[in-house]
Formats: structure tokens, sequence, C-alpha cells
């Protein structure tokens, strides 16, 4: 029966793949097979120490306001980060991560989510993790689009990874451009002082930071910036996203 109701449905309603647009059979979830075997996946979270970790690392040590002296003297833990897929505009794989955040796409948004936290999830350094935080809207670019994102993948990664999900730890004090089209450095200076902690996570010993795409880092650096400086060298924090350029 539960097939019968599908099968009808599909009829009434058809789905289609979210990277090619071909219409999805019964077994097939917003990818067709074809889709789903080409994904481009990164496997970064897989090891510690990949290229979008060593990129994010290096970003949070040149924000840090601190002399080279004193940073030899006070490193910086090292962060984990973890993507699911690589982002590349020309490719047709960057409407799954357009799809949650545009489309409105929010059941293949927790798909694809879940993916990346099952993964996750095998790997000894993202077992400890106690805590996922997502990076948060400005109230009314939330209000307006109905959801935030990086929530909805948060949820995901801190159901598969046994976490508590915040939603309140972090806020945004002011509205920013968007990122889109800007420099590196000019992403930087767009997100400056945007963030705050409203609360901290008691007794977190491991915090996962989530946004839906890492393209220079700088949107989750300034969150990790803010929340290190609350909570000082308490607690590890690390990153994770559904896509990543680098």
């Amino acid at each position: 029966m539960p097939g019968f109701f599908r099968a009808a449905l599909d009829f009434l309603l058809p789905r289609h793949c979210i990277v090619c647009g071909r219409k999805l059979g019964l077994q097939e979830k917003h990818l067709c097979l074809h889709c789903q075997a080409d994904l481009p996946f990164t496997r970064n979270w897989l090891s510690r120490h990949n290229p979008m970790a060593d990129q994010f690392n290096a970003l949070i040590e040149r924000m840090r306001p601190m002399t080279p002296g004193e940073i030899q003297a006070h490193p910086e833990p090292y962060a984990n980060a973890a993507a699911l897929l690589f982002y590349r505009g020309d490719s047709p794989y960057s409407r799954i991560p357009q799809a949650l955040k545009y489309g409105g796409n929010i059941a293949a948004g927790r798909y694809f989510a879940a993916m990346l936290g099952r993964w996750m999830a095998q790997q000894p350094h993202w077992k400890d993790v106690d805590a996922v935080i997502p990076v948060p809207l400005h109230w009314r670019r939330k209000h307006a689009r109905g959801y935030n994102q990086a929530e909805i993948i948060a949820a995901e990664l801190a159901k598969a990874l046994n976490a508590v999900l915040y939603t309140d730890v972090l806020i945004r004090v002011r509205r920013t451009r968007s990122q889109t089209s800007l420099s590196a450095v000019d992403r930087i200076k767009n997100v400056s002082g945007v963030f705050a902690v409203k609360r901290v996570p008691a007794g977190a010993r491991h915090i996962v930071l989530v946004d839906d795409t890492f393209t220079t880092g700088a949107t989750l650096a300034t969150c990790y910036a803010a929340l290190r400086d609350v909570i000082g060298p308490s607690a590890h924090i690390s990153i994770a996203t559904l896509s990543a350029v680098y």
C-alpha cells in the first residue's frame, strides 16, 4: 500500500532530480541514480587536517588581535572542518545547497545534512562533539525567508552526533549585505562585529559551528572569534557546512 500511494502521488505531483531535473523513480530521493553516483563529495570529514580546515585555521590566526609572539605563546587549538560537497557555481550540483537556501526545499536540506552527519559520526575526531550552533540570520531576513538554512543543517548534524542543538547562543546584531559578490577581504569587513554571544552553552567541550556554504570562511571565523572571546580556551570549536569552495 505505501508503494501504491507513493506511485499515485508521484503521478499527481511528479518529483524531479534537483541536479538534472529528470523525473524521479519510486526509490529515488531528491536525486536520480545517475546524479547520486556522481556527487562531488569532499570526504574531508575523514581527516582532521584537510584543505578546508587548513584554510579556516589560517584565517583564524590572521584575524587574532595579537602580536606574532603572543600567538606563538598562546596557540589556538586546531579547528576541525567538514563539508559534504564541493561547490562550484558552474556545476549543476550547486543546485543542492541553493535548493535549501533559496528554493525552500527543507526536506532536501535535511536529507543531505543527515548524510554528512552520519559520516562525521563515524570518525573519532567528531565523536566528542556535544554542542552544535548554527550561524544566525538577521531576524528580518529569517522572517522573509521563513527559516534559517543553517539551523536546518545544524539540527540534522546534532541528531547524528548525539549533541545538543543551540539556536540561541549567537545573535546577529545588525544586518549585512550579501557576501556573494564580495572579495575575501571585503567579506571579513562586511561581517566584522556582526555577531554577539547571547548565552554560553554550559559544559560544552566540543562545539561545531554550522553554515550552509564555506567560501572564504569569514562568517564562520567571525562567529568563532565572538564565541572564543566569551568561553575562553575551555572548549574546542570546529565548523561544518553543506558545501565548500576551496
